[in-house]
């Protein structure tokens, strides 16, 4: 696992492109918005921080295997992916906006903080235990990566307009579905080995 993979990894599974609309109906009555979606987002990093450094004695405290967890990961994300391309209701400007300032949820979990990330990062750590230093930069520049979207939103969606929007996050879903299904065949490969 080097930096860049990992990084381009985490970065489509926190998906800031599909979490823009729901986050602009979140702000959209709130003055100052940017300081409340940059506490939002420091919350959610240190949550994704803290299931990366301890999802390991999390899966021993709750007597989980790696296998099951890459399973379950595998098929979240997929989930996930599938909504990104076949949206089942709401779209990008369908959302209601909240009347009431956003604290931690859902912007910080689970729409940055999500299960498919928290997944992943315990997988990861459990996969490469000699490599947190890697698997924390790569965290922290897809973090960083997504804040600046979630930043720019605004304006990014008046320059892609709708149409365009939906057509990076469907895109963004199909390469999700490729590496949910190589996540699946990965761990149902391990569970072969095991038997």
């Amino acid at each position: 696992m080097d930096i860049l993979s990992a990084t381009i990894l985490l970065f489509l599974i926190l998906d800031p492109l599909g979490n823009i609309p729901i986050f602009l109906s979140q702000l959209e009555k709130v003055e100052n918005r940017y300081q409340v979606l940059a506490r939002e987002l420091l919350l959610a990093l240190a949550i994704l921080f803290l299931f990366l450094f301890f999802g390991k004695q999390m899966l021993a405290f709750l007597h989980l295997e790696q296998v099951s967890v890459s399973l379950a990961g595998a098929i979240i994300l997929f989930i996930i992916a599938l909504r990104m391309i076949f949206p089942a209701s709401k779209q990008y400007g369908d959302e209601e906006a909240a009347d009431e300032v956003p604290f931690i949820v859902p912007m910080a979990i689970p729409l940055v903080a999500g299960p498919s990330i928290l997944a992943t990062l315990i997988l990861l750590a459990s996969k490469h235990p000699d490599q947190f230093d890697v698997l924390a930069i790569a965290l922290f520049i897809a973090w960083f990566l997504s804040a600046i979207i979630l930043f720019s939103a605004t304006a990014m969606q008046k320059y892609l307009g709708k149409n365009g929007m939906i057509a990076i996050e469907r895109l963004m879903g199909m390469i999700l579905i490729a590496i949910a299904v190589q996540m699946f065949l990965d761990g149902i490969k391990s569970f072969l080995a095991t038997v």
